[in-house]
């Protein structure tokens, strides 16, 4: 059991977090995940948090981001909105993870069977949840042209992870330029709700 200190975070690179994550992805599909005393990582981490990733996933109960890359407390930042949208409140989590507090890869974590772009897709309109789903309105004018069948809604939903990083790096030149400068990777990834298995892209 490791937990993250700003040594071990600075020694990774950007392709070292993307491997650590797919590692422990493959140990959580294998159902051989570490052994950790959490309430030791809480001890540890209690002084200060260096996390090598940051997620931005959706809300779904089915997509725990340390759990599904065999992680433990201080690891790795969480976002989460459904669909994995991008907002300013997300901008500036992500600029926090990276340029503040040092984490070296942003993964924006999708999903199949996503419920909020299933909703996108069929053009539900809802309280606030109509708002967020605008969001994901031009991943389905991109995608979408007859109806919304299990096919069409899993490459919106892929179009959609495409669609989140390039507003991340429209929307926040601080993250673009630490990706051009190679300090961070920005990546995106589905995880499969069937299976566990997560594909980065």
């Amino acid at each position: 059991m490791e937990t993250f200190t700003k040594e071990l975070q600075s020694s990774l690179s950007p392709q070292d977090a993307i491997d650590r994550l797919k590692e422990g992805n493959k140990r959580f599909v294998d159902n051989k995940g570490l052994e950790r005393d959490l309430l030791t990582q809480v001890n540890i981490t209690s002084g200060g948090q260096f996390p090598f990733a940051a997620l931005l996933s959706c809300i779904d109960s089915r997509v725990p981001g340390e759990m599904v890359f065999d992680e433990g407390i201080g690891s790795v930042f969480n976002v989460r909105v459904a669909g994995n949208v991008v907002n300013e409140d997300v901008l500036g989590s992500l600029e926090y993870s990276c340029k503040v507090a040092g984490s070296k890869v942003i993964v924006v974590l999708g999903h199949t069977k996503c419920g909020a772009v299933t909703a996108a897709c069929k053009h539900v309109e809802l309280g606030n949840i109509t708002h967020l789903l605008s969001k994901i309105k031009p991943a389905v004018d991109q995608v979408m042209e007859g109806e919304a069948d299990p096919e069409t809604i899993e490459k919106v939903a892929l179009r959609n992870i495409e669609v989140s990083i390039e507003r991340i790096r429209a929307e926040s030149p601080i993250l673009a330029e630490m990706e051009s400068n190679g300090e961070i990777a920005i990546v995106g990834a589905v995880y499969d709700v069937a299976s566990g298995a997560v594909c980065f892209m």
